[in-house]
């Protein structure tokens, strides 16, 4: 939608340049920059307005094709474990990258396998750390019985101010 939004811009461009009007009227009046106006003129002039047709997305194509997609997400779907990582049971892209490149040849950096991961629906998890000691019925017990006493206000706390001129109750 928006790229041919763009693209339309474009072809106004050349219909102006056609009538001759120059990079700069053509800037001011779509509300582009100058420096997009002149390189749009200098294609206009070199190809007419078919050198404005948009060229698709952008971005590089995707190195693995739709067959070593499915096969990659499969593999991701087995777990870590099924890869030689026992110890740890997450993904992580370095991880993900090793495995692309075992399984297909193909090099990626941990960039372009975040990219990758993204577009089959993957997201970045932050893993929980918790110490190995953690004990969960302690920290139940301390938080059901001695937060509500430290949280509490004191007993025979008098009401004051903390006002250097309203001492408040002395």
């Amino acid at each position: 939608m928006a790229r041919a939004r763009r693209e339309e811009i474009r072809f106004q461009a050349a219909d102006m340049f056609g009538g001759g009007a120059s990079p700069v009227e053509v800037a001011g009046k779509l509300g582009v920059t100058c420096k997009s106006a002149w390189q749009w003129h200098r294609r206009w002039q070199t190809g007419g307005r078919n050198a404005l047709v948009s060229k698709g997305p952008g971005g590089s194509v995707c190195r693995l094709d739709d067959v070593q997609l499915v096969r990659l997400e499969k593999e991701l779907m087995s777990g870590p474990a099924a890869h030689g990582w026992e110890e740890d049971q997450r993904w992580t892209l370095a991880r993900a990258a090793i495995v692309i490149k075992e399984l297909f040849g193909i090099a990626y950096t941990v960039r372009g396998t975040c990219y990758l991961l993204h577009r089959l629906g993957w997201s970045p998890q932050v893993p929980i750390h918790r110490a190995a000691e953690r004990d969960e019925q302690a920290i139940a017990t301390w938080a059901k019985e001695t937060w509500p006493e430290l949280k509490a206000p004191p007993r025979n706390a008098a009401h004051g101010s903390a006002s250097k001129t309203n001492p408040g109750n002395r």
